[in-house]
């Protein structure tokens, strides 16, 4: 049945675009993605005397779009965020494609009147902290790595003075590097389901601590998946499908899929698996044997550490390599889409 109303919204890093269409009428809005473009979207929303049933459907940006949907959610919204993959299969339903803003949210609200559509659940508040000490976490790593680099063009240069300031706030970054990092560890440890879900997946080898935070803190609760495959669909870590006239610049529409914080984590995990982990060891060397290319091979295992990470928490035991876990088969001959995943990450 098709909705009366529906609400799309086109989300990128600095702005929000909107359509609303209402018996048959359509309205568009562009606003800020800031907290004060949130507050108006919901104030605007509200004036066009929509029901809070409507659907109200975003594409899956990672936390581009996870914070305007968590303000929508909070106010009684029925928001949706969806697979990027799927909207395309949706536009090329309709061959249709178009190149603006404006008119990928016209797109988007088309999709939410027609489709068979999932409510979204924003994060616990538990899991909304733990997310903020990962990004400040991962914002002090990314200072320091500029700093070390900028130390290391001063040294070549003998710039001695600047040279001191640079490793005086260094020292302060690797201190405050350490007590994020312990805050984070405070506060798994003082919130049981974050900790049990912690310790299921760092049973996992090539899981560690830090992966395991990263993997909370962006995906939540992965019991809301239906399977792993949709798990592994909703991070971008999925086969990529040869496909033509879905991108506006010649890459494949499912570059642009999944989330990229949460995809990112895993590639450190991933390396380390297909040394550490006899599941992943086996089935890497298998995939050598077939002429993967070693980049490939890491993004299997990335897939692979999807399921077992779904397999662990689902049925809330931990991992051991000899029980093999329904649902948990690759798909190891269809892996030469790394070039999408190097793009990504």
């Amino acid at each position: 049945m098709m909705n009366e109303h529906a609400v799309g919204i086109d989300v990128s890093k600095k702005k929000l675009d909107i359509c609303v269409v209402s018996a048959n009428k359509t309205k568009t809005k562009v606003l800020k993605n800031t907290s004060a473009g949130h507050g108006e979207l919901e104030r605007w929303l509200r004036q066009r005397d929509l029901p809070k049933t409507t659907p109200v459907v975003l594409e899956a940006t990672g936390p581009y779009s996870e914070r305007v949907a968590t303000m929508l959610a909070d106010a009684g919204w029925a928001v949706s965020v969806v697979n990027p993959a799927r909207i395309t299969g949706f536009a090329q339903s309709e061959l249709s494609r178009n190149k603006t803003d404006k008119a990928d949210a016209k797109l988007i609200a088309r999709f939410a009147q027609k489709a068979e559509l999932q409510l979204w659940q924003p994060p616990s508040l538990a899991v909304r902290e733990l997310r903020a000490l990962v990004d400040r976490l991962q914002a002090l790593i990314d200072m320091r790595q500029q700093e070390l680099n900028r130390l290391e063009a001063i040294d070549q240069g003998s710039v001695t003075s600047v040279g001191d300031m640079v490793r005086e706030h260094i020292d302060w970054l690797n201190s405050e590097i350490k007590n994020v990092q312990s805050e984070i560890d405070d506060h798994i440890d003082g919130n049981p389901e974050l900790k049990h879900d912690a310790e299921l997946m760092e049973s996992i080898p090539g899981i560690g601590k830090r992966a395991s935070a990263q993997f909370l803190a962006y995906i939540g609760d992965v019991r809301r998946f239906k399977s792993a495959k949709a798990l592994a669909a909703f991070i971008g870590v999925t086969p990529r499908q040869k496909q033509s006239g879905t991108s506006l610049n010649g890459r494949s529409s499912l570059s642009r899929a999944g989330h990229t914080a949460a995809r990112k984590a895993l590639f450190m995990p991933g390396m380390v698996a297909k040394h550490h982990n006899p599941v992943i060891i086996a089935m890497a060397q298998r995939l050598e044997q077939r002429g993967l290319t070693p980049k490939a091979i890491v993004g299997a295992s990335m897939r692979k550490l999807v399921h077992l990470i779904y397999g662990v928490l689902k049925s809330g035991q931990p991992f051991k390599a000899e029980i093999p876990m329904a649902g948990l088969e690759i798909q190891e001959g269809i892996w030469p889409w790394f070039h999408w995943f190097r793009v990504k990450t």
